[in-house]
């Protein structure tokens, strides 16, 4: 047995809101004007977590990209809206992590947060210029450090390939100018946004996709 499965495509859209059976703490969504289906889609808690980092992170670097906020005040607003987001995200996978045996992948994520904003904000309060300098390059390899983790613990190609667009990324980032906080903000969380909104290859992980090919087999 192959440590991917090749069965299943790395990604895919995810099929409809009832494409899934009921899972503790699932959204459903599903919008239709008579026989006209608009948007029909769920999230599992798993989703809502990368929902939650993707409009934190949003914020954030475009906070850095385009605010006139002093650097102390804009650090103690990031530091404190990543450390609500850590305790979210394990709120929010805690019991599908301990299901799944994947609890060493939740801390991992966690641990990695923690680590980055204490260095960023012990670089600004001692005055770490170097470190300073390179704060997008950190949380960018930060993040793509976190997807390679995850692709290892779920055995997926779709968070192996996110974690080497990161990487990637890092070598393009010197040639950015100024708009490395933007560029940063975009791949960070749209990278958590895509997780959140399609069908990823982890062989059921989550409880959806074992659910939507038993759904397309019927």
């Amino acid at each position: 047995m192959s440590f991917f499965n090749f069965d299943v495509p790395i990604v895919s859209k995810k099929q409809s809101a009832f494409s899934i059976c009921d899972v503790p703490g699932l959204w459903r969504v599903h919008w239709q004007v008579k026989q006209r289906v608009i948007l029909s889609t769920f999230y599992t808690r798993h989703d809502q977590a990368c929902l939650l980092w993707a409009v934190v992170s949003a914020a954030i670097f475009s906070a850095a990209q385009f605010l006139a906020m002093n650097w102390f005040t804009q650090a103690m607003i990031a530091s404190g809206l990543t450390v609500l987001c850590v305790v979210g995200m394990v709120a929010l996978t805690f019991h599908f992590s301990a299901e799944e045996r994947l609890i060493w992948v939740l801390y991992g994520w966690s641990l990695l947060m923690l680590v980055g904003t204490l260095i960023t904000d012990l670089s600004l309060f001692l005055g770490w210029g170097e470190i300073l300098g390179h704060l997008c390059p950190l949380w960018l390899g930060i993040s793509g450090i976190g997807y390679l983790i995850t692709g290892l613990g779920m055995r997926s190609r779709a968070f192996m390939l996110i974690a080497v667009v990161h990487f990637l990324v890092l070598q393009v980032l010197p040639y950015v100018g100024l708009w490395q906080p933007l560029t940063t903000g975009i791949i960070v969380s749209g990278s958590a946004l895509l997780i959140a909104e399609i069908q990823w290859d982890a062989n059921g992980v989550c409880g959806y996709q074992g659910s939507v090919e038993a759904n397309s087999q019927a």
